[in-house]
Parts: C-alpha cells; structure tokens; sequence
C-alpha cells in the first residue's frame, strides 16, 4: 500500500538523541525517520542502563545504544523520548536547560498549559509557542481528531462519543509476546498461559481496560482522549465520552465514532471533506467491502476512514470508523512529523 512522499524539507543535520530507543516506538522512529529523509547528523540511542549496550541499525550503520545521562544529551538539537512518565519528567527538565526541543511520545507533559500537544496536520501551528517540550497525542486521538478536524470545516462539533479497539503493541513488546505465547498455546491444543502483562487473558478476548480506573469509571486512557481531543482542536468544552478496549491484535488501533454537529452535514459532504484531509485515506466502499482495517493500516502513515452512516439518534449525526497503525502515525511518524514543522517554522 503506498505511502505519502519522503520529506523534502532541508535543514542543517541535527544532533539527535533517542530516549528508549530499544522499544518498540523507538524503533519505528528510526525507521520512518530514514524512510523521510529526516536531517540526522549526529545519532545518540540512549535507554536504560539494562538495555544499554544493544546494538541498533540507522541507514545502514550500527549503533550502540547508551544509558541516558545528562552527558549524553550535551550538544543535542531534538530529543525524541519514548519512554515512562518518569523518564519523560526526570529528562524533559535537562533538555530544555540544554537549548534543545524534546518530542514526547508520552502523557506526562500533555495537560501542561506551556506545552503544545501537536498533530501536524491538524494543529501545526502550536508549535509556534513551544518552550522546549512538544507532545504528542495518545495514539487513539490522533486518528480520531484528524477526522473531526476535516469535519469541522464544514459543521461546528456538538458531541463526540467513541469506542476503540486497540491492538496488544500499545502496551508494549511484553504484551505483544503475551498474546503470541496464548495464542501458541491454543493452536497447539496446550493450557493456556496464566496472563501477566493484562488483568485476564488477551487471545481469543477483548479486555475494556486500559490504564487505570478513576472514580468516576473512566479509565486513565479514555480521560487522555476526551483532554486531548479538546486541547487539539482547540475546543475545551466539547461533550467527550469514550470506552477504550484491548483487543488481541498486534498492530492498528481502530474506532467506531459518533459525532453529533451543529447544523446538516451528508455522508457525501463528510466523504468530500475526509478525502480532502491530508493524511487521511477514505476506504468507504460497502458493495466491495472496502473499510479500513488493522491489518491494512499496518506499516502506513495514513489514517483511514470508513463505514461513514447518518446516526438516526440525533438531528445532525454521523457514525464511522477510523484504524491506524498506532506505532507509526499513532507515535514515531508524529513525532517526526513535528520536527518537519519545527524546521519548516524555523522554530528548532
């Protein structure tokens, strides 16, 4: 399936530091950062001091990666973090002491007033008042506010409820292995493995759990996605409801979306304004059975939409599903994405 076009952007090559490199966004990061071109000079992998020492490759050269110091983030230009709340806390300080601008790939810093949280895209002008930390979205947001903001051209937003169906990589490499380990077990005929990275089994189940519980029942990551689609799209009172689930999938977060507007808006005008929407693709095509779905996203940049339908409930509604790849576009593509805007602005 075709991507869109390598960058084209030109820049002096920057200093360029990795934090958690050895994971599973950072590895992506490397790959999509090589497949746009992206001006790297010099390349710093940095981690933990447990994965310190492995051995990585960019652009047809070996790295090895470091444990992250304050020394080894001397000197640097842009720092992509892709790690824990912590590490994004304890570093995030240290970079901007530097000069340097720290893309974070996690929600430490997303609620934070002083901080943009940036699809390109969408709110690319945010990066214009950054102070040294930019983070990206929740890889369930991004999908859903690039449809909502192709929308919004034509009809102002009322209310918004979704439902994802997110695949087993979002946890990380641990639940990718859970999964794959069930799974095994089930085809081989053999008991199943008690489960450790997930509260209940993950093959062959969908789990409506994912981050913590609060008291009012909605877990960290649906409150991540109603904060950040309103800080996004610059709508800070918008009706936000969502209900996250795991589902056992590798790669490709998915959401069925209700969007209620203010005023008319036809499934073709939507079709219109959605095919008119950069980084998005409309797969809409029933009498083929043409609709997105995680498998086909895998490995793109691209979100994809489809299954769009009047919702019958309310005077001025739409339903429809959106699937990305939430390691790519849901987190390294952004991230690099944002740097583009940095350099195009002038602004790193």
């Amino acid at each position: 399936m075709a991507k869109p076009a390598r960058s084209t952007k030109s820049a002096k090559s920057l200093t360029v530091a990795v934090i958690g490199a050895s994971g599973a966004v950072g590895e992506v990061f490397l790959r999509v950062a090589a497949e746009r071109a992206f001006p790297v000079g010099e390349l710093r992998l940095l981690a933990t001091a447990r994965s310190a020492g492995r051995r990585m490759a960019f652009r047809g050269r070996e790295y090895v990666v470091g444990e992250t110091t304050e020394q080894a983030l001397d000197g640097v230009d842009l720092v992509f973090c892709s790690a824990t709340s912590a590490a994004s806390r304890q570093w995030g300080p240290k970079v901007v002491e530097r000069g340097a601008v720290m893309i974070d790939d996690g929600s430490a810093y997303r609620m934070e007033p002083a901080v943009p949280v940036v699809v390109p895209e969408v709110n690319g002008d945010d990066v214009e008042w950054h102070q040294g930390i930019i983070s990206i979205p929740n890889c369930t947001t991004t999908p859903i506010v690039m449809a909502l903001h192709a929308l919004r051209q034509l009809q102002p937003l009322k209310r918004v409820t979704a439902a994802t169906y997110q695949a087993v990589s979002g946890t990380g490499a641990a639940a990718v292995e859970e999964l794959r380990a069930q799974l095994r077990a089930y085809g081989r005929g053999e008991p199943m493995p008690p489960p450790q990275v997930y509260p209940h089994q993950i093959a062959l189940n969908v789990i409506p759990h994912v981050d913590a519980f609060g008291e009012d029942g909605f877990t960290g990551e649906e409150r991540k996605m109603r904060d950040e689609t309103r800080k996004i799209l610059h709508l800070p009172a918008l009706p936000f409801a969502a209900t996250c689930v795991r589902v056992p999938t590798i790669i490709g977060h998915g959401s069925a979306v209700h969007v209620e507007f203010d005023g008319p808006l036809s499934v073709e005008q939507a079709r219109e304004a959605l095919r008119g929407q950069p980084g998005v693709e409309l797969q809409d095509d029933q009498a083929r059975a043409l609709y997105p779905t995680p498998l086909s996203s895998e490995g793109d940049d691209r979100v994809f939409v489809g299954r769009l339908r009047a919702d019958p409930t309310v005077p001025y509604g739409l339903v429809l599903w959106t699937v990305s790849d939430n390691l790519r576009k849901g987190a390294a593509t952004n991230a690099v994405q944002i740097a583009e805007e940095l350099i195009r602005r002038g602004k790193l």
